[in-house]
């Protein structure tokens, strides 16, 4: 594969994404870094080999108050909420939590590192009583609500950086609720959605030489009603301050309601914020008669509560400013212009003096209000849809020409008739041969001339043992059980030539197990096996759909992972000298579902190297109700494309991790 490459837009972020975690007033100390990968181990979380797998296990494990540690996250998806580190940050030396987005980092990969703190059992976005990624609450906020207040203060001095945040009722919000002391923090290229606010921080003291920071980042608020907007701010000072609390720089800050908001009911402190190359867009475009916000940039209580710093900035909305109670007091709001301040309303509403008013729609500005794609470049070409109402195919050769073993059953139940295999030329569409009635889940080899195919039994809804059928000329059959069920179902297989014989890999329901394994078995003919009792996979995960090859001394196994908690399924892959110990890729998935027609799942993987290049098969589809197969064509051999995912160009072996699974007691 190729280098890890970021273009466009993304480009703006790599300059930031392996800075140190230093303050913004001096140098770091050098701490204690903390990884956090699933592929990890989840041990120490000192390397990339024994990552934690979850962002709370390495908050947790901050050992001191003394700053400068990192917490570097490999791009995934995290299903975690409520978050709080152990240790604070320190003057001149702020902790740091940083998504790997280009891999520079060591973790193999590229893309966001996205912290979904959605309803923990998969019913979507949850907003309510306080849930959000960042840990703070306030004990009776409401019947549902008994925990003890808890503040947002252990974030003081910590830096975010190349995190897409959402799924909860704040995206990166700092409430520090009942403790009200000097906080400061530094967000930067992250984008951060909630259902009420983005971005902010409340109940806080501001340090005058280091301003709470929101810098390069797309702040999202969804909710058009009650407490809510793109960048919310409510700094407890007695009376204005001559410098900024709060500095956002070169973000963009949407929301239905109102794009900056400070003060809150019932609230008489005042905050001050500076705005620069910035972009405010309130999506309520109302007329008079209608629902119309009350401003883009707003204060609660009164207007006198806020002062914004505008500078080199454009507003969109119905108008600029506004206040949601003591309305008349909107005179009161203060602001300074310095630059280039551009505003978009309403044709009925007033611009304040020193901002330009924009007459025509700003395309430029409403195109960088969502954050850009990162994503690793693909190494496949030609991805295309090869044959609808189907999960297995095998491709291979027959005879010198490319054909296709098809695997024909119902999406569910069916009797014996309803399940057979199908042999299909791939140049005419013809028909080539029809067998094993009552079998599927099956793969297949050709070697000396003869055709065999590993199938699993459909009998009483249940799948059971592996039966090898083999043919010299397509037309003649032989047969015999291959592999016996031991307690256990087994479904899809796949065979190859090894070191030593062939092997063949197996899935297996064993109930040893938490899910699908992976186990194996070998063979010096094909047709009488032996079973590897030690040589199993995935003991300790979910593991399906095996597809197994060799080259240069590894045995090489593409599998599918269910991406708990999410239904979700990927195509990764794992490599092994002995069968025993095994070595997952670091730029794992091989394959993941994209767009609408792939549904949520990209499994049951085959390949064949043909005329230089590899064609590689997989289902699409929900898991559920549909699959289509899809091909994907890598152009280079086999051997190229099995040991591609083991040596990108400035990954460190560090990782990929090697472990042996143990068996479970």
């Amino acid at each position: 594969m190729n280098a890890l490459l970021l273009e466009g837009a993304a480009l703006a972020l790599l300059a930031l994404a392996s800075a140190g975690a230093s303050a913004p007033d001096g140098p770091a100390r050098t701490g204690t870094t903390f990884y956090v990968s699933k592929l990890g181990a989840h041990t120490d979380g000192r390397s990339w080999a024994t990552a934690f797998h979850t962002i709370q296990a390495a908050l947790d494990a901050i050992p001191d108050d003394a700053g400068g540690h990192r917490i570097i996250i490999r791009p995934d998806t995290y299903f975690e909420a409520m978050l709080s580190p152990a240790q604070k940050g320190a003057q001149g030396s702020y902790n740091e939590i940083i998504g790997d987005i280009d891999g520079r980092l060591g973790s193999g990969t590229s893309g966001w590192a996205v912290i979904d703190s959605g309803d923990p059992d998969q019913k979507g976005f949850k907003s309510y009583d306080w849930w959000g990624p960042i840990r703070a609450t306030s004990q009776g906020w409401s019947p549902a609500h008994t925990d003890a207040t808890f503040s947002a203060i252990g974030w003081d001095r910590w830096i975010f950086r190349n995190l897409y945040v959402t799924g909860g009722d704040g995206g990166i919000m700092f409430d520090l609720t009942d403790q009200v002391k000097p906080f400061s923090v530094l967000v930067e290229n992250c984008v951060s959605i909630g259902r009420a606010f983005g971005g902010g921080v409340a109940s806080c003291l501001s340090r005058a030489d280091e301003p709470i920071t929101y810098r390069h980042c797309w702040l999202w608020a969804l909710d058009f009603w009650g407490d809510t907007a793109g960048m919310y701010v409510r700094v407890e000072n007695p009376t204005m301050p001559d410098r900024p609390d709060v500095v956002i720089e070169d973000c963009s800050l949407v929301g239905p309601q109102c794009s900056l908001k400070s003060s809150n009911f019932g609230f008489h402190t005042y905050s001050r914020v500076r705005v620069k190359d910035s972009r405010l867009v309130t999506l309520n475009f109302s007329q008079p008669p209608g629902t119309p916000t009350d401003g883009i940039i707003q204060s609660v209580q009164e207007g006198k509560l806020l002062h914004v710093e505008l500078e080199d900035s454009v507003l969109m909305g119905y108008k600029v400013f506004g206040v949601i109670v003591n309305k008349d007091t909107v005179k009161d709001i203060g602001y300074t212009v310095r630059g280039n301040v551009q505003a978009y309303v309403q044709f009925q509403q007033e611009v304040p003096e020193g901002m330009y008013r924009l007459a025509q729609w700003p395309i430029d500005v409403f195109q960088t209000l969502t954050p850009p794609e990162i994503s690793r470049p693909s190494p496949f070409v030609d991805r295309k849809l090869i044959q609808k109402d189907l999960c297995e195919l095998s491709p291979l050769k027959w005879k010198g020409r490319p054909v296709h073993m098809e695997c024909v059953r119902p999406a569910t139940g069916g009797g014996s008739a309803d399940y057979y295999l199908l042999l299909r030329d791939v140049a005419s569409g013809q028909e080539l041969a029809r067998f094993a009635q009552g079998y599927g889940l099956a793969s297949a080899i050709v070697h000396d001339g003869t055709f065999y195919a590993f199938a699993s039994h459909w009998e009483n809804n249940e799948w059971h043992d592996v039966t090898v059928f083999w043919s010299r000329d397509l037309r003649t059959w032989k047969s015999t059980r291959a592999i016996q069920g031991e307690n256990e179902g087994i479904f899809n297989t796949s065979v190859c030539k090894g070191r030593d014989g062939f092997v063949m890999t197996y899935e297996s329901n064993d109930p040893a197990y938490p899910a699908f394994t992976v186990k194996l078995a070998q063979s010096d003919d094909l047709i009488h096996w032996t079973k590897l009792p030690d040589a199993t996979f995935g003991t300790n995960r979910y593991t399906a759909c095996p597809c197994i090859r060799y080259a240069g001394g590894y045995y090489y196994v593409l599998y599918l992972e269910h991406r708990t908690p999410r239904w979700f399924f990927e195509t990764y892959i794992t490599r092994s000298k002995d069968l025993v110990h095994w070595e997952l890729s670091s730029a794992n998935p091989v394959l993941s579902p994209q767009g609408l027609d792939e549904g949520i799942n990209a499994s049951d993987p085959d390949l064949v190297e043909i005329d230089g290049q590899v064609q590689l098969v997989f289902a699409v589809g929900d898991q559920l109700t549909w699959m289509n197969v899809k091909q994907v064509t890598f152009p280079g051999s086999l051997r190229e494309f099995l040991e591609s995912w083991y040596q990108q160009p400035g990954v460190p072996d560090v990782g990929s991790i090697s472990y042996s699974q143990p068996r479970a007691e």
